[in-house]
């Protein structure tokens, strides 16, 4: 079979696979988070926090939650791996320096998962398990209760209440991630991924040199790295290793988690405002977006320039042979748009346009299909700016879901879409200014400004993932980083819910024949033109700086 045969297959695989679960998962999400009932395991967790699972919230309630649960996450993290030289299971390892440690924490509880660490010679079992595994099951169970939140505000009228944040998170975690999880990583281990807690073993290799192979419970936590958009790897090598993804159909597999909750959110969407049409129509814009980012991709690494390329088929610096280019540019791309920074290759290594994709899809601020719960809303936010626009263009109040868009909405929708491209682009002015971005740079010109590009962009959009070869682990880098980490996440989030709130108390506005039609597939190309074109106007020029220069000069 021919390569290029394989890769069409294995897309064509995973698209139906995901088609095939859209409906279930998205109705069973709808369903745990407009159910009236409480599982015991929840009640005890309830009393257990000393939380009103029955008392409803308004948005400044609803993000005096999120907030305090997250600082308290950042608090508990940032503890553990300072002291984890004296916790049991170590493995010997010391415990990590200030500016490390506060890093790590913004950017597990931030669901980044940004490493300026290799995990094998860093961190010890606890570390791992009670610290960074738990915040990839909380963090990304924050991101959805802050979608279901805003669609509340879209589906209630005359009321500002958006639900109850600690009922929102727990569900998440019990009813919708946990159980996904065991069953990915029991297939994980069938593939042949390592799950265990034993010493670090020391090994003769070939050549009569020694080496430290660290174990660690990796299947479960590659499970829901992936399946909550994280990314934190195990090893520094993350998904191109092969104790965390050992062959294609583990390669497969992890992708399928990447994308199956944030491609099946837009149902429980529709189902939850009451028109399923609603949710094609996001889900058909996030679809459209992706399968476009891997296409091309794919025929840029396999035209990638160069003899070497060329006899060997194409680009392969950095990629694994048991993936080839296609498998790692379907990763890539997926991994990029989903804020998950799981990689499966070296992103360095791919050429200038083909990285520039990659940057492109961060700098979406990864709607296409996003993170688990902020690929959602922010695609329900640029469709709030898409029906603004249209309503510019006919000279009437837009509206959308029965809601009017007024002055107040477009302010929160506009402050939501500021917020991270002035972090990705003072970012990376105050790093190269400084020269701590030069300091970093494993090569020089145009990629190697594409390199703390990719940094600043990364962690603002919080993704985790990176041109490998940028220098991270600074003093500067781990602190600047770590901001952009937790403001990229949290001051969104206040945006979201104060535009969850002013919708909730609307009343609804009659459809008339003047309404624009948002189930439709125009509006979903007019959802994805207005995506490309703010992105283009905001980021064209950072980067023609990078990934173009670079990609023309080829």
């Amino acid at each position: 079979m021919s390569p290029v045969l394989a890769d069409v297959l294995q897309v064509t695989a995973l698209i139906v696979a995901l088609a095939l679960v859209h409906r279930p998962l998205g109705d069973h999400m709808a369903a745990v988070f407009s159910s009236g009932k409480h599982l015991r395991v929840e009640k005890w967790i309830y009393r257990t926090v000393g939380a009103n699972p029955g008392t409803e919230m308004r948005w400044p309630a609803y993000l005096r939650g999120v907030l305090a649960f997250s600082a308290m996450s950042v608090l508990f993290l940032y503890l553990i791996l300072r002291i984890q030289d004296d916790l049991p299971g170590s493995l010997g390892f010391a415990a990590i320096t200030p500016d490390q440690a506060f890093n790590t924490a913004a950017s597990f509880v931030s669901n980044t998962n940004w490493q300026s660490y290799s995990g094998e010679s860093s961190m010890g079992h606890v570390a791992q398990t009670a610290g960074l595994a738990v915040q990839n099951f909380v963090s990304a169970a924050v991101g959805i209760a802050v979608a279901v939140a805003l669609v509340r505000g879209f589906a209630r009228s005359r009321t500002g209440e958006l639900g109850n944040f600690w009922t929102d998170l727990v569900r998440g975690v019990v009813r919708i991630l946990i159980p996904i999880s065991v069953v990915a990583a029991i297939l994980l281990v069938a593939a042949g991924a390592i799950q265990n807690f034993a010493g670090i073993h020391e090994i003769t290799t070939i050549t009569g040199q020694t080496q430290s192979i660290s174990p660690g419970a990796v299947a479960s936590q590659e499970a829901i790295k992936d399946l909550g958009t994280n990314g934190g790897g195990y090893f520094n090598a993350n998904s191109s290793h092969p104790f965390e993804n050992p062959n294609g159909f583990s390669n497969l597999l992890t992708i399928f988690l990447l994308l199956v909750i944030p491609f099946s959110l837009p149902r429980t969407f529709g189902k939850m405002v009451g028109s399923v049409k609603q949710g094609y129509a996001i889900v058909g814009a996030m679809a459209t977006i992706w399968f476009v980012g891997v296409v091309l991709v794919t025929w840029l690494e396999y035209a990638h320039p160069g003899t070497a390329s060329q006899l060997a088929g194409g680009a392969m610096e950095g990629k694994e042979q048991r993936f080839g280019e296609g498998a790692s540019s379907l990763f890539s791309v997926s991994t990029t748009m989903t804020s998950t920074g799981s990689v499966n290759s070296f992103h360095d290594s791919f050429g200038g346009l083909s990285g520039g994709v990659l940057l492109l899809g961060m700098m979406l601020g990864e709607i296409a299909p996003g993170g688990v719960g902020s690929g959602l809303y922010g695609m329900l936010i640029m469709a709030v700016i898409a029906v603004f626009l249209a309503g510019l263009m006919v000279g009437r109040t837009p509206e959308y879901l029965g809601k009017k868009i007024g002055t107040r909405e477009i302010k929160f929708a506009a402050c939501y879409i500021l917020v991270t491209p002035a972090l990705v682009l003072i970012g990376t002015a105050v790093a190269m200014a400084t020269g701590h971005g030069e300091s970093s740079m494993t090569n020089t010109g145009a990629h190697g400004f594409s390199e703390v590009l990719y940094a600043y962009t990364s962690a603002s959009n919080n993704n985790g993932s990176a041109f490998a070869g940028f220098g991270a682990n600074t003093g500067f880098h781990n602190t600047a980083l770590g901001l952009c980490m937790l403001l990229g996440r949290f001051l969104p989030m206040v945006f979201v819910l104060a535009l969850a709130g002013s919708l909730a108390e609307q009343k609804p506005v009659p459809a008339t024949a003047g309404t624009l039609q948002t189930e439709k597939p125009l509006f979903t190309g007019l959802l994805v033109g207005s995506i490309m074109i703010i992105t283009g106007l905001t980021f064209f020029p950072a980067l023609a700086l990078g990934p173009l220069a670079e990609g023309l000069a080829s």
